[in-house]
């Protein structure tokens, strides 16, 4: 299939849908996850260089957007391995790819690459969030060794028991008000837009990524306000429902906190904070800042370099 093939089923997808029945959509699933069956545009290192973990989480990806940082997510999938990844939510933005189709193949290669994991072994389970809303009518369907699930429980190491949702649902002004959530995306993207400039001339200055969007964000009380109204409502319901913890993603803010008898994570984003959660095979959980590994590994093979070169003088 080709590039412009593969839009076009990405495109039926988030243009009207969900008149298709379970067959049909079954088959439309099928042809879109039967894409990623050559080589990637970025080629997978030789060099096997993978961290191993029990699980993952990753959220808010934006695939069809230019805010997606889709280069450091495809270092961090070459970088990283698990038994179990969670997808949750909002991989692709279905809200924008309406408005404008946008798909370069970074997108396709991030993809390729989930799949392959599939392929691998590794269970994968994609909880739809409100951007990718179209694929929550696939609910209980399993297409390329990805399960599509409406929430899910995950059991880890040490024995707790935690929620995975996307976390949409605890977001009053979606609930609420639809239409402002519209016009509160336009303008984000709008941010986003100034963001790519910004990070376009550190880069060329030799300074590592920066979010324009996540510093306004935390500044803004009232930002900071919902923020933590969120955070309580979704561990309100987590408790209600007996477990130990909750992880969500939805407000790209990546977060490990203890509200009253719950524990609640927030995996974060990879378009302002490129940030993933992480379970350790002891049960241990932590987030994982990309943009910080990345820069601790160059400063470490910039500074193997320089013994080396110091090395070859002496001898």
């Amino acid at each position: 299939m080709s590039l412009e093939q593969y839009g076009d089923h990405i495109g039926a997808l988030v243009g009207g849908q969900a008149g298709l029945d379970r067959g049909d959509g079954q088959n439309l699933l099928d042809n879109v996850t039967g894409f990623p069956g050559g080589a990637p545009f970025i080629p997978e290192p030789e060099v096997d260089r993978r961290r191993s973990y029990r699980t993952i989480w990753i959220s808010d990806v934006h695939l069809g957007t230019k805010g997606c940082n889709a280069e450091m997510l495809i270092d961090f999938l070459d970088s990283t391995d698990s038994e179990t990844m969670y997808l949750v939510g909002d991989i692709i933005d279905g809200w924008r790819l309406k408005k404008k189709f946008y798909w370069p193949a970074t997108h396709n290669d991030i993809v390729w690459r989930i799949l392959k994991r599939a392929k691998r072994g590794t269970r994968i389970v994609y909880i739809p969030g409100n951007h990718d809303e179209m694929f929550r009518q696939f609910t209980g369907l399993n297409f390329g060794g990805v399960e599509i699930r409406r929430a899910a429980f995950h059991d880890t190491a040490d024995g707790r028991r935690l929620m995975v949702l996307h976390g949409d649902e605890f977001d009053t002004i979606m609930l609420a008000h639809r239409w402002l959530a519209f016009v509160g995306d336009t303008a984000y993207h709008i941010m986003m837009g100034m963001n790519l400039w910004v990070n376009w001339v550190r880069q060329r200055l030799g300074l590592s990524y920066w979010s324009l969007s996540k510093m306004a964000k935390n500044k803004v009380k009232n930002a900071v306000e919902f923020i933590s109204r969120y955070e309580e409502l979704v561990a309100r319901a987590a408790s209600e429902r007996g477990v130990d913890g909750v992880v969500c993603g939805h407000i790209h803010n990546a977060e490990i906190r203890s509200i009253g008898n719950v524990e609640y994570y927030n995996d974060g984003d990879w378009v302002e904070g490129c940030t993933a959660l992480v379970e350790h095979f002891d049960g241990r959980m932590e987030v994982l800042h990309w943009a910080d590994v990345m820069k601790e590994r160059e400063t470490e093979a910039t500074a193997d370099k320089t013994v080396e070169q110091v090395e070859q003088r002496a001898a």
